[in-house]
């Protein structure tokens, strides 16, 4: 029996994840994602997918992160007719997510089109618009965790939790052809141990082909305890000693709950008092209301935090950010202020509108608690970039830059060892994939030093059987 596997994106690269595997009885892919940071992310969003979309039978969708989901809208627009599998949870957040991303493109676009015709040239297309996203949702299945679903013949597939954000799954696929079967298992994102909300990711013992993540895999993550030690410094030094702002870019589904989650905790505690925190993001508060929806997903110490702010909702005064003009206020505030907003990586959005504003003020500070793809303007600060360009401006870097590795939703190398040690016995091919290409190389020399492992690096867009 031949299967063949193709990765048409996060291959030596951390975003735009998407495999395409076809075996003798269906075609299908596991994640639609968008290319995000970087010079050529535009153009690999738009090209023309590989084969037709029409010929795509379904579609498993490991989680809802715009990089593993975003170029859904474009395929479904372009003839997939498919369902789209996902957790019930993954499914709640693309319903918001995907016509947000929509919005954002047709923006975009608009003021592309702007400057092109003040150049003499033609209006910008958008990649897809809020529309195309809405017509993705009816195509979307919600399974549950341990669920299994046969969406061909000779195929099946179970949604396993990965613990990176709510509704993360690891998708073991199980492909049979006659008498013979062979399982093929996709880690998505893995979650880093001991985050809030979610649960620790599942463990799996056997499969015949693995498909691992590698975004931190050549590091490893600061200490629970050291990273909100550093947390809480970045916000009382701040806020207590400094009298400036914290600026927090961070995802809207995931991060900022984490976030929320982690201060009201630290309010439990009495490590912290008296703190205002701003969400300004529309699409983080709706990420939050389907959060609190989905209580099967937490962790029990995330339930006990929980129940506490029922019982004194106003220990940390939180303030949600609805319409532009709300947002815009914030740049107004001095000091004294924690503000939450997206994108995670510091490239669209209201965060942009804070880094102008605050980033140049050596009173405020920023946390970067999620990781920042090459190229992104996030990433350039939290390489030390002295000064960036926001919304063709040139800004100063004089504010503090905390980097809290512990807060991220990725597994770091350790986790991901912890996991992979798991397995009764060695997988009979392994591909690592999502991570930059020196990333990727040096945990699969990792793989094969601790296990024995032959693990391969794929190049984008090679057909392999396996």
């Amino acid at each position: 029996m031949t299967v063949a596997v193709t990765f048409l994106g996060a291959a030596r690269e951390v975003t735009g994840s998407c495999i395409l595997v076809q075996s003798a009885n269906a075609r299908f892919l596991v994640d639609c994602g968008m290319f995000q940071g970087g010079a050529e992310s535009g153009r690999k969003n738009a090209r023309r997918f590989p084969v037709p979309p029409s010929s795509v039978d379904f579609i498993l969708s490991t989680h809802a992160h715009i990089d593993h989901s975003g170029l859904l809208p474009k395929i479904v627009r372009d003839g997939f007719r498919g369902p789209i599998y996902a957790t019930g949870a993954t499914a709640d957040l693309l319903r918001v997510m995907l016509p947000d991303s929509g919005h954002i493109q047709e923006r975009e676009a608009e003021w592309q089109s702007r400057r092109a015709r003040r150049a003499g040239r033609k209006d910008v297309a958008p990649l897809y618009t809020e529309a195309d996203a809405l017509a993705v949702l009816p195509r979307l299945v919600p399974v549950t965790y341990g669920g299994t679903v046969e969406p061909a013949p000779g195929v099946r597939a179970t949604f396993l939790d990965a613990g990176h954000i709510l509704g993360s799954a690891i998708v073991s696929v199980s492909v049979r052809d006659g008498g013979r079967e062979k399982t093929l298992t996709f880690t998505g994102d893995l979650g880093h141990r001991g985050l809030p909300i979610v649960r620790d990711p599942a463990m799996v013992a056997e499969t015949d082909v693995l498909v691992m993540e590698s975004t931190y895999g050549n590091r490893v993550h600061k200490g629970m305890e050291e990273s909100i030690e550093e947390f809480v410094h970045a916000v009382t030094d701040t806020i207590v000693r400094k009298g400036g702002n914290v600026i927090i870019p961070a995802f809207a589904v995931g991060r900022a709950q984490d976030i929320l989650i982690l201060l009201t905790d630290l309010t439990r505690k009495g490590r912290v008092s008296g703190l205002t925190l701003y969400l300004d993001s529309p699409l983080a508060a709706q990420a939050t209301q389907i959060t609190l929806r989905h209580p099967e997903c937490f962790d029990e110490e995330t339930r006990q935090v929980m129940a506490w702010r029922e019982l004194h909702p106003d220990a940390l005064r939180l303030k949600v950010t609805a319409s532009a003009e709300e947002s815009m206020a914030l740049n107004a505030i001095r000091g004294g202020a924690i503000i939450l907003a997206g994108s995670g990586m510091c490239e669209a959005g209201r965060i942009k509108h804070h880094l102008k504003h605050n980033l140049w003020r050596k009173e405020c500070s920023v946390v970067i608690v999620g990781f920042q793809a090459g190229g992104t303007l996030g990433r350039k600060i939290v390489d030390g970039a002295k000064r960036v360009r926001i919304f063709g401006e040139e800004v100063s870097v004089a504010a503090d830059v905390y980097t809290i590795g512990g807060l991220s939703a990725h597994a770091d190398r350790e986790d991901l060892l912890a996991w992979a040690s798991n397995f009764r016995r060695p997988p009979g091919k392994v591909f690592v994939a999502h991570g930059e290409e020196s990333v990727s190389l040096e945990f699969a020399r990792t793989l094969h030093d601790r296990f024995g492992w032959e693990a391969d690096v794929p190049y984008p867009g090679r057909p392999l059987e396996v």
